[in-house]
Formats: C-alpha cells, sequence, structure tokens
C-alpha cells in the first residue's frame, strides 16, 4: 500500500477529492496549509506528490477528527534501525481513547519517514500525550537505549510535527 501527499489551496484539493470520490482520500487543513492525503495500492489520481510506502498501520483514514504527523528525517544508514523500532513498537496507541488510525510511512522520494495519527479530536490526542502509553512509548528518549541516542546517529537532522483537522 502506497501513501500520497500534495498541497495546495483547500478550494482545490477539495475539487479534486470530489473528483476522484471512489479513492480513499482525506483533506487535511491548518492555518498554514492544507494536505490531500490518498492512499491506494494502484497509481495516484495527483500529479506531482510526495510518496510514502505504507509500512505499518492500523484503523482506516475515513474520519473526520484530527491527524498529527511527525516527520522525521533519517539517514540512509539508519532506515533499518528505524523501521525496526515502529514495526516492534508496543502497539498501545491503538487502545488510546479517541484514537481513529495510525500510518507509519517510509518515503519513496525523500529522507523524511512520517509517523502519521488520526484522532477524533484534539482532545483525544492531548490525553494521549498525557497517558501511561505515552510515557510507555517515549520511555528511552533521550537514552542511549533510545533511538534518538543511538550511535551513530541515525537522524539526518531535527523531527517536526504538523497537526492539521480532517473534513
Amino acid at each position: 500500500m502506497n501513501l500520497y501527499i500534495t498541497s495546495g489551496t483547500p478550494d482545490f484539493l477539495m475539487k479534486l477529492k470530489e473528483k476522484h470520490q471512489g479513492e480513499n482520500m482525506i483533506l487535511m487543513n491548518n492555518n498554514e496549509s492544507s494536505l490531500l492525503v490518498h492512499e491506494t495500492d494502484k497509481k495516484t489520481a495527483f500529479s506531482s506528490p510526495r510518496k510514502y510506502e505504507v509500512i505499518d498501520s492500523a484503523g482506516s483514514l475515513d474520519h473526520e477528527g484530527f491527524a498529527v504527523l511527525n516527520n522525521i528525517p533519517v539517514t540512509d544508514e539508519g532506515r533499518p534501525l528505524f523501521e525496526d523500532r515502529f514495526l516492534n513498537r508496543p502497539r498501545l496507541i491503538e487502545n488510546e481513547p479517541g484514537f481513529v488510525a495510525i500510518r507509519v510511512l517510509r518515503p519513496l522520494s525523500s529522507n523524511t519517514y512520517i509517523i502519521m495519527t488520526i484522532w477524533e479530536n484534539e482532545g483525544a490526542f492531548e490525553n494521549w500525550q498525557k497517558s501511561k502509553a505515552y510515557d510507555h512509548a517515549h520511555k528511552k528518549r533521550g537514552t542511549e537505549a533510545g533511538i534518538d541516542g543511538a550511535r551513530p546517529n541515525i537522524f539526518e537532522s531535527a523531527s517536526y510535527v504538523s497537526k492539521y483537522y480532517i473534513e
């Protein structure tokens, strides 16, 4: 399964989504940008998308709500370790109240992985960040045992988070 992301104005992206109603697409907006996400095992309808392979997933993307995209630039040498850590994660997030979906996305034309989570609303995401499951998932962060403490450093540059509302 692949996932494609394109950006544009909300009106343009809505028209593109409506034109391809039979496809699994979600429109995401925030104050700064709009994205249209297309998940498919076929060719995408987008002319020049960012391309990703879905290497892990749970839930479906056909839900209104709140999306969090954790963008993580990884070195070529670090890819196997990074993917192994995510493929062997404890999977506690799936049991959190308000959780809708997760996609672990391997970049096909860049170095930046995306961990995309979908929540019923922003409050559900914030509650997860305060939960024991979140603490457990991030308990090794900043330590030698954590992926961010790995040597050699597997990260190309600092990660960043983007948040969107799904209509």
